[in-house]
């Protein structure tokens, strides 16, 4: 049975990151200094048409998420996607109580992951928390976090991914039910009141400084010893990997960071006082 799981959860993750249409990945053509290539490119599109171009994946970027497919429901690639793996499956081994959560999910995928691998072993007692603004990134609030001053991420709008359609992506991979829960909002206003108990597992993804704070602020005293923190832009963010090295030295964390691959990092929670 335990290769029956694997195969599942192999091909829950080739989906979730389109490795396994890598080859047919294609991209818009956008030109920006011709003004009639761009003028062509308008008139398309306002007939509902685009002109694209072949862009298969690079295998060695899509596995540690450098390579991001403008299909795949995650951006986190398979290195970060093995390592929730190993984490929920020693969570269930051990029994280590407490459910689920992602703070910052895109467009589902590494949640859609998590209620997957409860679902190949059986679990029906953890929750998945899916939470976000489902609106993109804060605003910088300077005056809070002055090292988000500078921070732009807000203007993207390829990371404001609508709830709707986050649930709709769960609903694809046949796994939205009762064990699932969104929190919707920004972190400083749901979290702190998320009617949560304990979590055997928190996955950070807000970016900025504030985010990453207001997420570790109210969900690591709910975590399990035993349990696991994963922060996934320590490497790539300047300002989160701050918000988690300040956070840890004002509450007296020396437990080892693991390096994932170029970003990500995790630590195994092996003591203090939980909540």
């Amino acid at each position: 049975m335990e290769d029956v799981k694997n195969l599942y959860l192999d091909l829950m993750k080739q989906c979730l990151t389109n490795w396994i249409y890598g080859d047919a990945e294609v991209s818009i053509w956008s030109p920006k200094k011709n003004p009639l290539k761009r003028k062509i490119t308008e008139f398309l599109k306002a007939q509902g048409l685009q002109i694209v171009r072949p862009q298969p994946m690079q295998a060695s970027k899509r596995i540690t998420g450098e390579d991001r497919s403008p299909l795949a429901h995650t951006m986190v690639g398979l290195k970060r996607l093995d390592n929730i793996q190993f984490c929920v499956k020693d969570i269930i081994a051990n029994n280590i109580p407490g459910d689920l959560i992602e703070t910052g999910v895109w467009r589902g995928g590494g949640t859609i992951f998590m209620r997957a691998i409860l679902k190949a072993y059986g679990i029906e007692d953890r929750t998945v928390w899916v939470a976000d603004s489902f609106e993109g990134c804060p605003r910088p609030d300077a005056e809070r976090y002055p090292e988000d001053t500078d921070d732009v991420l807000y203007t993207s709008k390829e990371l404001a991914i609508p709830y709707d359609k986050v649930r709709e992506n769960f609903e694809r991979y046949g796994l939205l039910d009762g064990q699932v829960r969104f929190l919707k909002g920004w972190f400083k206003d749901t979290l702190p009141q998320a009617p949560i108990e304990r979590l055997a597992l928190v996955r950070l993804d807000g970016d900025l400084y504030g985010s990453t704070m207001d997420a570790l602020s109210s969900l690591y005293p709910k975590l399990s010893v035993g349990g696991y923190l994963i922060v996934d832009d320590f490497g790539a963010i300047p300002a989160c990997r701050k918000a988690v090295l300040d956070y840890r030295e004002s509450h007296g964390i020396n437990e080892k960071i693991v390096k994932i691959d170029w970003t990500g990092i995790y630590w195994k929670r092996s003591h203090g006082k939980e909540e």
